[in-house]
């Protein structure tokens, strides 16, 4: 019997509404709020290095996946120019940085729901889960309808923002801290009011912020029409990073002095509450409310498809690739569901430290996978060159701007070395990864004595 296989019903629309869903969330309605605490307006260039950096990232991966018909997802790529070992490492690290990244979006549906109800932080986490894992066991489609109006939801309130924000300038409207004025923007300190390393310790919840946006890649095999669709997506990443997130980052900061700010609240809600529209800042905490369920949904949809993924690898157990009746990795979306739901439990142990230890491990992990996308590409350049010739898609600046990349990567993980609130994180994160290379080590030995007793029993 012919195996069942994943569906590909994901059309444009889905595809092109996913990369914006996977560059607006947790990170910038949320997170933002912490990273201008630390570097005040020249967050904008934290958000403008990083955006370009993981452009080029996406450039290569597009160009990965287009090069060959059977990749659906990094660890393919991986097994090809790193070996097993490497596409086993980075397939259930990409798995963990989705459980991380959903863990902190679960987090933050409970402190959005607090802006209305006094009530435990994980209650509404589990209520969340429970409704995303029910919409996402029935079809593939399900997910991408769900991320389209999500995502819609998102675009519309930044561009609501950006246009009452550039009215409110225009006008020089006065708020309670102020005139909303461009001013703001180098009046309160300047633009680095904390100095070069307040600056730099922003890059972590900066690159947390971005995280999602491969996601386009997960999704390829699950696409009607990647030569198309894939491209199309990804070239329209820079226009979003300046739209969405420097252009909103821009006029929050006019309407808002950063010193006005607090790293805990939504600086979203902040703005609306500030200019005197208390009901428009209710409707406000709702978009972020429903920003991080789209979060956590494309947290659950990555997950279970970088488990079926492995299992078809025979990277993980072969229980993680069976498909239910609708052609979606119903096992895979459990586990995965079961473990993210560890973050309502930390939202419970920990309320205070949650968030900023789980989106910090995240980060790294993420920037381990984006930092073997550029490596996979260099020795794909290297290794294929008639192949890469023919390329339709091909990445620019190449191999030069994969090293820039991987250095400037390089860089913030020695920062969060040096910053006291991302340390302990980054101390613990390799040991995920030791872990994982023994556990590779272990399964390789029982599957070499496997085969040398069936050789010698022949």
């Amino acid at each position: 019997m012919a195996q069942p296989e994943l569906k590909r019903e994901l059309a444009n629309r889905h595809v092109q509404l996913i990369a914006i869903g996977g560059t607006i969330g947790t990170g910038l309605f949320l997170g933002s709020g912490k990273a201008i605490q630390q570097a005040g307006p020249s967050i904008m260039i934290t958000y403008l290095i990083v955006g370009i950096a993981v452009f080029f990232v996406m450039r290569a991966l597009g160009e990965l996946l287009l090069s060959k018909a059977g990749y659906q997802s990094f660890t393919d790529i991986a097994e090809d120019y790193l070996g097993p070992r490497a596409a086993f490492v980075t397939g259930w690290t990409y798995w963990f940085c989705w459980v991380m990244t959903a863990m902190a979006d679960v987090i933050a549906v409970g402190v959005y729901v607090n802006y209305w109800f006094d009530i435990p932080q994980w209650v509404p986490s589990i209520i969340c889960l429970i409704i995303l894992l029910g919409l996402n066991l029935l079809t593939v489609k399900n997910f991408g309808e769900l991320e389209f109006w999500f995502a819609l939801i998102k675009v519309v309130t930044i561009l609501a923002l950006i246009g009452i924000g550039i009215i409110l300038l225009i006008i020089g409207f006065k708020t309670d801290a102020g005139s909303v004025t461009i001013r703001n923007l180098w009046e309160h300190g300047g633009v680095f009011p904390n100095g070069i390393s307040g600056f730099l310790f922003s890059f972590q919840m900066v690159v947390f912020a971005y995280v999602g946006v491969e996601l386009v890649g997960v999704s390829a095999a699950e696409t009607s029409n990647p030569e198309k669709n894939i491209p199309s997506a990804i070239n329209k990443i820079p226009l979003r990073i300046l739209f969405f997130y420097v252009g909103a980052l821009f006029v929050l900061l006019c309407i808002n002095p950063w010193t006005q700010l607090n790293p805990s609240e939504s600086p979203f809600v902040k703005t609306f509450t500030l200019v005197g529209i208390p009901i428009a800042a209710g409707i406000i905490n709702f978009v972020v409310l429903t920003s991080a369920a789209s979060a956590c949904n494309s947290g659950m949809f990555s997950t279970s498809r970088i488990l079926y993924n492995l299992s078809k690898n025979r990277q993980a157990t072969a229980y993680f690739g069976k498909l239910n009746k609708n052609h979606v990795p119903g096992n895979s979306l459990f586990i995965s569901t079961l473990v993210i739901s560890v973050g309502a439990l930390l939202s419970k142990l920990i309320p205070g430290q949650a968030f900023g230890i789980v989106t910090t491990i995240s980060a790294i992990c993420f920037i381990w996978v984006w930092g073997v996308v550029l490596v996979c590409h260099i020795k794909y350049k290297k290794t294929q060159p008639e192949l890469q010739a023919k390329s339709k898609f091909k990445a620019p600046f190449t191999p030069a701007i994969n090293y820039a990349v991987l250095t400037l990567f390089i860089g913030i993980l020695i920062i969060m070395l040096f910053a006291k609130e991302t340390r302990p994180a980054l101390l613990f994160t390799p040991l995920w990864f030791v872990l994982l290379f023994v556990l590779y080590s272990r399964g390789s030995k029982k599957e070499r004595s496997s085969h040398d007793m069936s050789m010698s029993n022949t």
